[in-house]
């Protein structure tokens, strides 16, 4: 299975009825296609909407109707659409149930760094550091290694988005709690053996005695 469909089926499972979702540019905004059926969330863009669906098929996409990072998005019957302070408003105000964002890096702690690589063209912060701080419930998605090197790292190098550690981290790999402020794995994806994620993984993570596969 494609990793970034593992992490998106995986992170799909997090989600609860009611819940109002924010969800991050790449791999996060592939969580709203595995969604249940029979779940009822509600998904927000912070460029003004509540509502978002699945991405458009090819031809379908409105050129009107985007995500916060400028990718085509579907509307659902009853989407309400409204300004930044509105949606800043909710995000700041503790409202939404659970942000689910890409990462950089991830430390030993749950710190992320999400935002920026110095000296590199940086379009514009986004919301990531309002949802972090904000939200009441921080999932990372992101891929477990880049380039050879993980991206579970023993204290982040790159800046960080927020003072307040993530809740959960799920790679195509595993996924890594912070229960104690500790790094944790709690599962390994289908096929991972606990000595792959441990060999590929930079920050000292916990190993309890028995640790799950994930359930897709």
């Amino acid at each position: 299975m494609d990793p970034q469909i593992i992490i998106a089926r995986r992170v799909a499972r997090e989600l609860k009825s009611g819940n109002l979702v924010n969800l991050g540019i790449g791999i996060p905004t592939l969580v709203a296609n595995y969604v249940p059926a029979d779940l009822k969330v509600f998904f927000q863009s912070e460029n003004g909407l509540i509502g978002t669906g699945p991405i458009p098929e090819q031809g379908m996409a409105h050129p009107l109707l985007t995500d916060a990072g400028g990718r085509p998005i579907s509307a659902l019957p009853g989407a309400a659409t409204f300004d930044s302070a509105m949606s800043f408003g909710l995000i700041r105000g503790g409202h939404v149930d659970v942000t689910v964002l890409g990462g950089l890096q991830v430390d030993a702690h749950g710190l992320l760094a999400n935002w920026m690589i110095p000296g590199k063209m940086v379009p514009g912060m986004g919301g990531a550091m309002d949802l972090v701080s904000g939200a009441k419930r921080v999932i990372v998605a992101m891929q477990h290694a880049a380039k050879g090197k993980s991206k579970i790292v023993a204290k982040c190098t790159l800046p960080l988005t927020s003072a307040r550690p993530v809740s959960l981290v799920v790679t195509d790999m595993a996924v890594i709690g912070f229960p104690d402020g500790k790094a944790t794995l709690l599962e390994t994806a289908p096929g991972v053996s606990v000595g792959e994620v441990m060999a590929v993984t930079e920050a000292e993570l916990t190993v309890p005695d028995n640790v799950p596969e994930m359930k897709l």
